[in-house]
């Protein structure tokens, strides 16, 4: 008889959030398309459920031209209007505008790599194999605030919903423009990136960034 994996909770039952977390959840993304698109996804989540956002999420990609940052920022008023009529994902005015304006901050970041040691782009050492390449702009600022320790959780009550990192990775993105980010839905992003391992020590998933010796 084969072995149950070990996985928490909320990725055991429902086979959409079980495939997330056995092939997606926690591996690094570290590239600019990558990263915008999860912290927008972060934002249309916020009051509602991770299960939701995830089954709407090839719509959200068809809607905002696959979270291509230099054509989500060409939106106007007509497209907020558009994706707000369209019931495959949620229509949330204030969500759709900050996506939009979260696209305008990613290329400012991006423009401004040349000039500013802050957001470009680095390398990070694994505990085994190649580093991990952060690319300039966006992904460098939030790769930036990764911790030098990850969470060593053995139940689901041993993980936080936010931390001293992840608050001060919000208040950096809200100084840069960035809307719908706080320090919960920043904490969630750390995670689902792979800038933290929250990954319960038992999981067949821990440890999947090889970014962390324990």
């Amino acid at each position: 008889m084969t072995e149950e994996l070990v996985r928490p909770d909320w990725a055991r039952t429902d086979e959409l959030l079980r495939h997330y977390y056995d092939t997606e959840w926690g591996v690094p993304v570290t590239d600019e398309r990558g990263v915008y698109e999860r912290l927008c996804l972060e934002g249309f989540q916020a009051g509602l459920s991770w299960r939701t956002v995830l089954a709407k999420r090839e719509a959200f990609r068809e809607v905002f031209a696959g979270f291509v940052p230099e054509v989500v920022a060409t939106f106007t008023e007509d497209d907020v209007e558009r994706i707000a009529a369209d019931a495959r994902v949620i229509r949330h005015r204030g969500k759709i505008r900050a996506a939009i304006s979260n696209a305008q901050v990613t290329l400012d970041l991006r423009e401004r790599a040349g000039a500013d040691a802050s957001v470009q782009g680095f390398e990070i050492p694994r505990v085994s194999g190649d580093p991990l390449v952060i690319e300039l702009g966006l992904p460098a600022l939030v790769w930036s605030f990764k911790p030098e320790v990850t969470p060593i959780p053995r139940v689901l009550a041993d993980i936080p919903t936010q931390d001293a990192h992840s608050a001060t990775l919000a208040k950096a993105l809200k100084k840069e423009g960035m809307k719908f980010i706080g320090p919960t839905s920043a904490y969630a992003l750390m995670e689902a990136i792979g800038v933290i391992d929250t990954h319960l020590v038992d999981s067949h998933r821990r440890g999947i960034s090889r970014l962390y010796a324990e």
